[in-house]
């Protein structure tokens, strides 16, 4: 029976020959940046959104709770979000389902799902070393594709039903953030758009050398705002004041996670957090994110204030984004943009 896992170890033979000499560099570094500290994990905001529909003082402390939040953590959790648990635990078993078929397979398009050739992505291609390699493999998939899926499949059902609710509700959440900004919410309605706007389902392998590779690699997210729904498993970290701070699940959440656009179009009010997700040697992890972006021609501009940031399209920060993750090996992010 064909594999189903992608072939990390061959396809990236040569930066694991080089474990044995790297002492000092590579798996060392990698040893102390997996390091964690659990002792603020329970400080990880938790905001019950069933305040939004309220009286007025209940709907108005959410909203505060949630702007409080972006603007320390930029990473908070969410309970009574409207996606039902039926719902999550139909796209869980949907999720594993697609990534169990042969690998072959997910690389040319699975047929039963819809998915094209393109939608498959897995590792990191750019890695020139341990530290840039991300043991995962994933689904991307953009709104104006699951909207278009055919036939009607336990899949094509569930995820046009999950992802309604979500891209609803990050739409919702951006605009309150937004109202507490001062400014007119009706921007992310105007130039989010399904065609930028996706889905990414990722796999995360049980990886027989961690800790010396990452799951997913230190990185802040290039959209407004994500939201992700993740199983039991753990392994999602969050940079707070310099450590490493463990997202242990909780059943029936979600997380949000503010992007680099809302910190630059916010004036870095917000904050984008840099996370990553560690291997785990025994258990592989699965998860499902929705990204809120605009069209690529939409133009973010600070609000408020002497701007940190100058203005810039969504096509001109993805460029940058992948022209430096070429180049370096790693993303460089809002930097790029100060003024």
């Amino acid at each position: 029976m064909e594999p189903s896992d992608p072939p990390f170890l061959t396809f990236y033979k040569k930066l694991f020959d080089n474990i044995p000499s790297s002492k000092g560099n590579d798996v060392e570094a990698l040893h102390e940046a997996n390091e964690c500290d659990d002792q603020f994990e329970h400080e990880l905001p938790l905001i019950d959104l069933s305040r939004l529909n309220q009286d007025g003082f209940r709907s108005e402390e959410c909203k505060r709770e949630i702007a409080e939040a972006a603007q320390q953590w930029g990473f908070f959790q969410v309970v009574n979000h409207g996606v039902s648990s039926e719902i999550l635990e139909n796209m869980r078993c949907e999720q594993v389902k697609a990534f169990k078929k042969p690998f072959q397979e997910k690389v040319n398009g699975i047929h039963e799902f819809d998915f094209l050739a393109g939608n498959y992505r897995w590792g990191t291609p750019s890695a020139t070393c341990l530290r840039q390699l991300a043991w995962s493999e994933a689904f991307h998939v953009p709104l104006t594709h699951i909207s278009t899926m055919g036939g009607d499949t336990s899949f094509s059902t569930t995820i046009k039903q999950y992802t309604k609710i979500v891209s609803n509700l990050a739409e919702k959440l951006a605009e309150i953030l937004a109202e507490k900004l001062g400014q007119k919410p009706g921007f992310f309605k105007e130039n989010c758009v399904p065609s930028t706007c996706y889905i990414r389902m990722s796999r995360y392998p049980f990886c027989p050398i961690s800790p010396q590779v990452f799951g997913l690699v230190p990185h802040t997210d290039s959209d407004f705002l994500t939201i992700l729904h993740q199983d039991h498993v753990g392994g999602l970290e969050l940079l707070r004041n310099g450590k490493w701070i463990a997202v242990n699940p909780k059943q029936g959440t979600l997380l949000v996670m503010i992007g680099d656009l809302f910190q630059a179009w916010s004036n870095d009010v917000y904050k984008s957090v840099e996370h990553r997700v560690v291997a785990n040697k025994h258990f592989e992890r699965n998860s499902i994110a929705y990204f809120l972006c605009p069209s690529y021609e939409t133009v973010i501009e600070s609000c408020g204030g002497s701007s940190t940031y100058r203005r810039f399209s969504f096509g001109e920060f993805r460029e940058q984004v992948q022209d430096d993750v070429k180049r370096f090996g790693h993303k460089v992010g809002l930097p790029r943009f100060f003024l």
